[in-house]
C-alpha cells in the first residue's frame, strides 16, 4: 500500500477512535488534509479514496493547483488556513470554500465588498483565527477582543461566523489553548472549532474540535 494512503487510513481510524473515546465533548470531526507544498499527484491519492476536505496555506499556490482538481473531483471543500492579505481576497473567495483566518476588520470589509459588488454567489464559511497565546509575531485576534469582533461581523457587516481557529505556540502544550478556544466558542455562540494538527489532534478532539488539520501525518515531511 502507498505510504500516503496508509497514513491517511491510520489517521481516519485514530479520529474515529477518539470520537468514541471523547463522545461527550466531541462532535463529528472533519479531517482537513493539509496539502500545502504537495503536488497534485500526491493529493489525488487521497481524493481517489473519497476524501474531500483539504487545507492550503497560500492563496496563490491553491489557485494554481485546485481549479483543475475541483473539475476532476466533485464536492471538494477547500479551506484557507494561512494568512489572507487584502489584495488576495478576490482570488481567495474564488478558490476557497472556507476561510479560517479572519482576524481584522480590513479583511472582513474587503470580503463584504467583493461578495456584494462582484455578485459572488458562492456560499462560503468563515472562521476567525484567535491568537490564544497572544504572540506578537502571529496572526489572529486577541482573545479579549473576540466576542466584540464576532458581534461586529454578524450584526454590523452581516457576515456569519461559523467557527474559530487557533495555532498554539510551538513551545507550549496545545491543551491550554484548546481549552481557551472551546470556552470562547461557547461565549460567542460559534459552532465550529478548528484546532489540533498532526502531533496533537487527539487533545484537540478531547476539547471539542470539529476540524483537525493534518498535513505531515498524511503526506509526510515537506521538502
Amino acid at each position: 500500500m502507498n505510504k500516503i494512503v496508509s497514513n491517511y487510513k491510520n489517521i481516519i481510524n485514530e479520529i474515529k477512535s477518539y470520537e468514541k473515546e471523547f463522545y461527550e465533548s466531541a462532535k463529528k470531526i472533519d479531517l482537513v488534509a493539509v496539502s500545502k507544498t504537495f503536488p497534485t499527484e500526491k493529493i489525488e491519492l487521497i481524493l481517489n479514496l473519497g476524501h474531500r476536505v483539504f487545507g492550503e496555506n497560500r492563496v496563490q499556490e491553491a489557485a494554481e493547483k485546485w481549479p483543475i482538481l475541483k473539475k476532476k473531483f466533485d464536492n471538494v471543500q477547500l479551506h484557507l488556513i494561512g494568512p489572507l492579505q487584502s489584495n488576495k481576497v478576490k482570488i481567495a473567495l474564488e478558490v476557497f470554500d472556507v476561510i479560517q483566518t479572519l482576524d481584522r476588520e480590513k479583511i472582513v470589509l474587503k470580503i463584504k465588498e467583493f461578495k456584494e459588488n462582484y455578485e459572488q454567489k458562492k456560499a462560503h464559511k468563515f472562521f476567525i483565527q484567535v491568537n490564544t497565546g497572544n504572540e506578537q509575531q502571529k496572526a489572529g485576534i486577541e482573545p479579549n477582543k473576540l466576542i466584540d469582533f464576532v458581534s461586529w461581523c454578524k450584526n454590523d457587516v452581516n457576515l456569519e461566523i461559523a467557527g474559530l481557529m487557533c495555532i498554539p505556540p510551538i513551545n507550549e502544550s496545545g491543551t491550554k489553548h484548546f481549552k481557551i478556544l472551546s470556552s470562547l466558542a461557547k461565549k460567542s455562540s460559534v459552532k465550529f472549532l478548528s484546532m489540533g494538527m498532526s502531533n496533537d489532534f487527539k487533545e484537540a478532539i478531547e476539547f471539542g474540535a470539529t476540524h483537525v488539520r493534518v498535513g505531515s501525518g498524511i503526506f509526510g515531511k515537506r521538502d
